[in-house]
């Protein structure tokens, strides 16, 4: 081992002599280039796998909702686990050069294995699933452990005088994260939606083009090698912080009674460890009690991906004609509204409140960022109860729901002894007004259909059973047909169309790519989903005599249930279009507010919350808060996780039970925040130069309480 870091401080020192040559004439190194073109191919395809994922786990592995929801947050959470990980492998043992490269290997063997895993014909579900499962947990892992080495490693090739070029390259590499987000989220579900394979929606493809993104991040980052400034491993700096804790706490264990009290209980480790770490370590640590509350932001930011994703899938898409959006294509906004919010946010937003004098610490951003989340999840209650409208709830227990289509020539009235619910005459092919409640004695119950047409009367016996839709048909011979309904809407958005055929011959007719068998003589075809469109020339095929009509069944909207009636004599076919669910009539653009909401909580609370941590840290320990960061973002999603798979109540009662926890949440935080006293970490500097130890205990005090300060610090750059 010792070798071997002999071996990596040559390598760094030959780099150093090395170093790599200049963009025209400029002070940007040229290795930097790759670097970024590295950045952008794998968000490309870390967030374009992840765009998808949601409604791959319902429509190809046909999850629940709820399921779908906890497993997407909980790979989200390994996501930000595994970034401590990497941190301690690059900086204790391979150097950020050999973790990137190692771990961009498993990135790329776990994109392959998910996008065979999406592929039908390798075989049954259980493969899917452990295939799926398998590739998320290496992406994981590849995503997560050189998430903390590629930037820090775009900052070792600078030279030390080079600072500005620096902070711009960081901008830079910002931009390039948000660029590959933006494409991805958009090409992806377009690559899943409108290309087929497979007799459905290719999911193969979309996870397979992530998977080519990420390869090609790997040669080209590769492809640098000999220009880059590889800095060896120099020890993690969190093993030591978990060491220095760990041993105060074991020596405060077994301290004997009669040992004298120390000020803080970290001083217990000042036997093994300096003064100055001890002193780094309590400020990193009343910085992460802040922490505390952060993962409830989270929970909410991170639904954009899954139930603000389903929430998608039961909205109108379609933008006046021109172009339809996919549900999974509206994450996009979040990374638009960052790159317009930011400079907005700084040159426009904080000057104004400044000149209101208004005094807007860090702090009180981060819980106006919250309170901005919260308002996001209020806006998505409000479109959340206006789209169950549509929706036909399953009916509660000892109830079912009854709808009467009329193919009879004339009037007909329809009476169920004890129940009065179709009271008026129902008029021959009336459009139902929608499905009506029937209260049942037990589970399943028979009961007695009274029917009167033309002044006779006839009656049927029907057995119902609770939970159940059903349709009551009734023709000119006045049997009754009960059929069993399909209600749920489609995620996917289409629409769902049956026929009833009141000819004497039976009809093959054909719609998009679904074909439809319908009996003669008041048959009923299965009821099939087909992609939203306007059907002009529909051909319907007479299987007596072979001969074909054109129809037009006109728009078949998203998320609607039709029943079509075909009617007339050989000669001719006439239909009756009928709606039994309604389409999704609230459109998709209602999601913009929530998306401009959660977006300006996150630039109040993600950036300014990294920007006070990092003025809040000793330059030795942003590692820590750095990975204490990343794990507010886990725990974040365990949160969801657990709401998700426990709680089991209504989408609308959920959000609106996640917007006032985060209420709840940036309370406790604002009163946290009160008590705070702000410090500046280069004060260390002179409370504990060797100088120092030579002085008083009065002196030392003196400058130890120089770094606690009324004011706030100077302004830090991320």
């Amino acid at each position: 081992m010792g070798k071997a870091k002999d071996d990596n401080v040559e390598e760094y020192q030959s780099d150093k002599k090395r170093r790599s040559p200049k963009m025209c004439g400029t002070n940007y190194p040229l290795s930097i280039a790759f670097i970024v073109v590295n950045e952008f191919c794998e968000r490309f395809s870390y967030y374009g796998m992840k765009a998808v994922l949601t409604l791959y786990f319902i429509h190809y592995l046909h999850w629940n909702k709820n399921l779908s929801t906890a497993v997407y947050h909980a790979f989200s959470g390994l996501c930000y686990f595994t970034p401590i990980i990497g941190a301690i492998i690059a900086d204790s043992w391979l150097g950020k050069f050999k973790t990137i490269i190692y771990l961009s290997i498993v990135y790329v063997i776990g994109h392959v294995i998910k996008s065979v895993g999406a592929i039908p014909d390798v075989g049954d579900s259980t493969v899917h699933i452990t295939l799926s499962m398998l590739g998320l947990i290496l992406i994981a892992f590849g995503t997560g452990g050189i998430k903390p080495c590629v930037a820090a490693f775009g900052g070792d090739q600078f030279e030390e005088e080079h600072t500005e070029e620096r902070r711009k390259f960081f901008s830079i590499f910002y931009m390039s994260i948000n660029a590959g987000s933006v494409l991805s989220t958009i090409i992806t579900p377009v690559l899943r939606g409108d290309v087929q394979c497979f007799g459905g929606d290719c999911y193969a493809l979309a996870f397979g083009v992530p998977a080519v993104l990420m390869v090609i991040a790997t040669v080209v980052f590769i492809a640098g090698s000999g220009l880059y400034n590889k800095a060896p491993p120099e020890g993690n700096v969190l093993l030591n912080v978990c060491k220095c804790i760990g041993c105060a706490i074991s020596n405060r264990w077994r301290r004997p009674k009669n040992s004298p009290k120390r000020e803080h209980w970290l001083d217990w480790a000042e036997e093994k460890y300096s003064k100055c770490i001890i002193q780094e370590i309590k400020m990193v640590l009343r910085v992460l009690v802040l922490y505390i509350p952060l993962p409830m932001f989270w929970a909410l930011f991170d639904q954009q991906g899954s139930r603000w994703t389903l929430q998608a899938t039961r909205m109108n898409m379609d933008f006046g004609g021109s172009f339809v959006i996919k549900p999974d294509q509206m994450q996009m906004l979040n990374a638009l509204l960052i790159l317009v919010f930011v400079p907005i946010f700084d040159m426009g937003v904080y000057p104004l409140i400044g000149l209101c004098r208004i005094k807007l610490t860090p702090l009180r951003k981060m819980a106006a960022g919250m309170i901005f989340a919260a308002l996001a999840f209020c806006a998505a209650t409000v479109v959340e109860v206006n789209v169950i409208k549509t929706v036909v709830e399953t009916p509660p227990t000892k109830e079912c729901l009854l709808q009467v289509l009329n193919l009879a020539d004339g009037d007909v009235s329809v009476q169920i002894p004890g129940h009065n619910i179709f009271p008026d005459p129902i008029k021959s092919y009336d459009e139902p007004s929608g499905y009506t409640n029937l209260p049942l004695d037990d589970a399943c119950q028979i009961l007695t259909v009274d029917i009167t047409h033309n002044g006779a009367s006839h009656q049927c016996q029907l057995n119902f059973t609770q939970h159940n839709v059903y349709s009551l048909i009734l023709d000119n011979r006045m049997t009754c047909k009960l059929v069993e309904d399909s209600y749920t809407k489609s995620e996917a958005g289409e629409a769902f169309v049956r026929f009833i055929n009141t000819r004497v011959d039976s009809m093959n007719i054909s719609v998009g790519s679904k074909q439809f068998q319908v009996p003669a003589n008041y048959g009923t075809s299965l009821s099939l989903g087909v992609e939203r469109g306007v059907y002009k020339n529909v051909e319907c095929i007479s299987l007596d005599t072979l001969m074909t009509y054109q129809t037009d069944l006109g728009l078949l909207d998203f998320g609607a249930y039709y029943t079509v009636i075909l009617r007339g004599d050989p000669n001719s076919l006439t239909l009756n279009k009928m709606v039994d669910v309604q389409p999704n009539n609230i459109h998709i653009a209602w999601q913009i507010p929530q998306y401009v909401l959660i977006t300006a909580g996150e630039v109040m609370f993600s950036i300014t919350g990294l920007e006070f941590s990092y003025s809040q840290a000793p330059a030795s320990m942003k590692s820590v808060l750095q990975a204490g960061w990343l794990l507010t973002v886990a725990f974040g999603n365990v949160i969801v996780l657990i709401v998700a798979e426990g709680a089991g109540m209504e989408q609308w009662t959920e959000f609106l039970l996640f917007a006032a926890l985060l209420v709840a949440v940036s309370i406790i935080f604002s009163i946290m925040s009160y008590f705070y006293t702000y410090v500046d970490p280069d004060q260390l500097n002179k409370l504990f130069k060797e100088e120092a130890n030579e002085g008083s205990m009065d002196d030392l005090k003196k400058e130890k309480d120089k770094m606690y300060m009324n004011d706030l610090p100077k302004g830090t750059k991320m």
